[in-house]
């Protein structure tokens, strides 16, 4: 028999069952340790345990080449959740690395240009940014696969590429996005080489080309909004070719492309696909999401649907 002392009614808080905690991922930190944003990598640590984090995986790289193989070991070590602290060169490595998996990427943009997260409308506000990492909204996006590397801003060939190897050369780290600015001037003279483009398989342009450029999204390189109807969960990649030659033809189409007009210029043509295949009179360097690549003689693009979910600015449903 139960004492009356020992009831308790229904209504009694004491007597009501404890609310279970929401379960927290798995988190894992991918960090580019020379990166910084707000009060540093200290200040990430802080935020993220705040969330009752107790298991945290923490990984620091001196350069951007060495995250995917953090990010696989994380992925052995059951990582679901991955701050993805750096720019676009150090996300589009681990976003590489963590394709086709379920893992989520809560990007912290820690970097120089950080297109994808100005894209995604992700903040450089480290507070806001770790909160959507755990609080946002969960979406999947496309990425690009070019040469059999993914990406989730843009590729391209050419004046484009050549631009991002330059300033990739420690201007970066000095000038910042003013880098891009410095090195674009610096090639707008560059000579143009014949192309050779496939879209679908099908035929679409031949000839004397300065640029081709695929992109996931709309602001790409500069941050200037060269693919107005592009958007990253539609199946589909943008594609642009410009035969802008030197400073006079390149200040018209960039002008236009200012203006969100890119398609109406005599020097650029775009439309979209779901593979394009480019064929160089002579070899070019390419690159992706920022990061300059080897040079190359032919390259093909794929779109991959769907390859990977991130956080959004929102709240989870």
């Amino acid at each position: 028999m139960v004492k009356s002392a020992d009831r308790r009614p229904a209504d009694d808080p004491a007597a009501a069952p404890a609310t279970p905690r929401t379960p927290v991922p798995r988190v894992a930190v991918i960090a580019h340790r020379k990166k910084t944003l707000g009060g540093g990598l200290d200040e990430l640590r802080k935020l993220i345990t705040g969330y009752d984090v107790d298991d945290l995986l923490w990984y620091e790289v001196p350069k951007s080449k060495k995250a995917p193989k953090k990010v696989r070991q994380a992925l052995k070590e059951g990582a679901e959740l991955f701050f993805l602290w750096g720019g676009d060169g150090t996300v589009q490595r681990c976003i590489d690395a963590l394709a086709g998996s379920d893992a989520i990427a809560a990007i912290v943009p820690a970097g120089t240009a950080n297109l994808l997260a100005r894209n995604l409308g992700i903040p450089e506000d480290l507070p806001e940014a770790v909160r959507i990492g755990f609080e946002g909204r969960r979406a999947k996006l496309d990425l690009g696969k070019i040469n059999g590397e993914h990406f989730a801003v843009m590729a391209g060939v050419g004046f484009d590429a050549e631009m991002i190897a330059d300033a990739d050369r420690g201007l970066k780290d000095r000038l910042g996005r003013f880098a891009y600015i410095w090195t674009g001037l610096r090639h707008v003279g560059g000579a143009v080489t014949p192309m050779k483009i496939k879209i679908d398989d099908n035929d679409w342009f031949e000839g004397d080309a300065s640029c081709v450029l695929i992109g996931n999204v709309g602001t790409v390189t500069g941050g200037i909004d060269v693919f107005e109807d592009a958007q990253y969960d539609d199946g589909w990649l943008e594609v642009g070719v410009s035969t802008a030659e030197g400073p006079i033809q390149w200040a018209r189409a960039l002008g236009r492309m200012s203006a969100g007009n890119a398609e109406k210029s005599p020097f650029v043509r775009i439309t979209r696909a779901r593979k394009v295949s480019v064929k160089l009179g002579t070899p070019m360097a390419y690159e992706l999401d920022g990061g300059a690549r080897d040079r190359v003689k032919r390259i093909t693009v794929k779109v991959v649907p769907q390859a990977i979910t991130v956080c959004l600015p929102g709240t989870t449903t």
